[in-house]
C-alpha cells in the first residue's frame, strides 16, 4: 500500500452526523479497522492491557468499542518481543474491539526527576528496575506499530501548569519537530503492513500565541485526527474552560477532535460542549478502587459510616447491574474487609455511568438539546454528593 493511498483510504475516517443547534457539541462516527466508534465517546484506560478490577467482557457489557492502552508501561513490561510473538496487544489481551495508544509522552512527563528532554528524544529510567531508556518519535510510533493500535499518537513534551514562557516555547518547539518525524515515520509504516491512524497533538501551555502556533503546525501535517494536549495538568477549572475553548476553536470540524486525561462528568460535558470528540481517564476506576462512587446526585464514599446500614443502591437513577443487586451497605463491608469484589463493582459502576452520561449526551445533542441537558445534569451532580470528597 501506497502512502497515498492510505490517504484516500482514510477521507471517510470520521463523519460528522448532527450538531447541536446551541452549542459546538457534535455527534460523529469514526470508521476504525475494529469497528466503528460512536461519538462523543469516553475512552477506559487499560494501562497494562487491562481496565483495572474489569475483564474485556464487563468492558463489552457496559458499551466500549474502544479503549486506551499505555505504550510506556506496555513497552517496559511485558516488552515488544513479548507482544510481537502474540502477534499484537490485540491477541494478547484478547480484547477484539478498537485500541488508541498514547507515545509514552505524559507518563515521561510525570517522571520528570528521572528523565532528559533533548532533541532526539526523553531519556528516562524506568521506574520498575532503574534502567535507562530512549524515546524517539521515530521509536514511539514503532512501538505502536508493534501494538497494532487502531489510533496512536505523536511523541511530545508537555509542560505543567505555571510553566515559564521561556520553557513552554522550547516545548513546543521540540513537539513540533517531533510531530514531524513521527508523521514520516507513521506515513513509512503502512508500505509494513500497518493501517492504524497517528494523531498529532496541539501544545504550547497557557500561552495563547503558542496554541495558536501549535495549531498551526498541526494542521500542516493533515493527521487523520488532532489531540489537545497539556490541559488537566493541575490548572483551575476555570482556566482548563479556558484555554479548552480557546484551543478547540482553531481546530478545523471535519477532523475528530481529542482531550486527553479528562474523566469526571463536569469536565466531559464542558469538553463536549465544545465539540470535543473523544477523551480519556483513569478516573473512574482510580476512584472507584478507593470507595468513591459516582452518582446523579454527585459523587459519593462509599466507607462512609452513614453507609453502614444503608440498604438503597449506589445511584436509583443508574440501571446498571452493581446498582440493580447490591446495596451500599455491602458494598461499604466490601471495602472494609478489604475484598476485591468492591473493587471490580465500584470500578464497573463509574465506567457504567460515564459511559451513560455520554449515551445521553449524544441523544441530546440529536435532539437539539444538549445544553439544557448539560445545565440539568449539573445541576443535580455538582450540588449533592459528599461535599468533601
Amino acid at each position: 500500500m501506497t502512502n497515498q493511498s492510505v490517504t484516500l483510504a482514510r477521507q471517510d475516517f470520521f463523519t460528522i452526523n448532527h450538531t447541536d443547534s446551541a452549542s459546538r457539541a457534535r455527534r460523529g462516527t469514526l470508521s476504525l479497522n475494529h469497528g466503528l466508534v460512536e461519538t462523543p465517546v469516553f475512552m477506559p484506560v487499560g494501562t497494562n492491557g487491562t481496565v483495572k478490577a474489569l475483564t474485556n467482557e464487563d468492558l463489552e457489557e457496559i458499551g466500549f468499542s474502544i479503549i486506551l492502552a499505555n505504550t510506556y508501561h506496555l513497552y517496559l513490561r511485558p516488552g515488544m518481543e513479548v507482544i510481537e510473538k502474540a502477534g499484537g496487544l490485540r491477541n494478547f489481551t484478547q480484547w477484539k474491539k478498537n485500541y488508541l495508544t498514547d507515545s509514552g509522552g505524559f507518563q515521561i512527563f510525570s517522571l520528570s526527576p528521572f528523565r532528559k528532554i533533548t532533541e532526539e528524544g526523553a531519556t528516562f529510567r524506568s521506574h520498575i528496575d532503574g534502567s535507562s531508556h530512549l524515546l524517539t518519535p521515530e521509536k514511539a510510533v514503532e512501538i505502536q506499530m508493534t501494538l497494532n493500535s487502531d489510533i496512536q499518537m505523536q511523541l511530545d513534551v508537555c509542560t505543567p501548569w505555571e510553566t515559564p514562557k521561556k520553557e513552554a516555547q522550547t516545548a513546543l518547539e521540540i513537539t513540533n519537530r517531533w510531530l514531524q518525524r513521527a508523521y514520516n515515520s507513521w506515513q513509512c509504516s503502512a508500505d509494513n503492513g500497518y493501517s492504524g491512524s497517528l494523531f498529532s497533538i496541539v501544545q504550547g501551555n497557557f500561552y495563547p500565541e503558542l496554541r495558536r502556533e501549535s495549531a498551526a503546525k498541526t494542521l500542516e501535517y493533515d493527521t487523520p485526527g488532532i489531540a489537545i494536549g497539556g490541559l488537566s495538568v493541575g490548572e483551575p477549572a476555570e482556566i482548563f474552560r479556558e484555554y479548552l475553548h480557546f484551543t478547540s476553536c482553531l481546530l478545523p470540524d471535519k477532523k475528530p477532535r481529542y482531550v486527553m486525561g479528562i474523566g469526571t462528568p463536569e469536565y466531559i460535558l464542558w469538553a463536549i460542549e465544545e465539540g470535543i470528540d473523544m477523551f480519556d481517564c483513569v478516573f473512574p476506576t482510580r476512584v472507584g478502587r478507593n470507595g468513591l462512587v459516582l452518582t446523579h446526585d454527585g459523587p459519593v464514599s462509599i466507607k462512609k459510616a452513614q453507609n453502614t446500614e444503608s440498604f438503597l443502591p449506589i445511584d436509583s437513577s443508574c440501571s446498571c447491574k452493581v446498582c440493580k443487586t447490591y446495596s451500599r451497605a455491602y458494598m461499604r463491608h466490601l471495602f472494609k474487609t478489604r475484598e476485591i469484589l468492591c473493587s471490580m463493582l465500584a470500578s464497573y459502576h463509574n465506567l457504567y455511568f460515564l459511559n451513560n452520561l455520554v449515551l445521553e449526551s449524544r441523544t441530546a445533542i440529536s435532539e437539539n438539546r444538549f445544553m439544557d441537558f448539560k445545565k440539568e445534569f449539573l445541576r443535580r451532580y455538582l450540588n449533592n454528593g459528599d461535599k468533601n470528597e
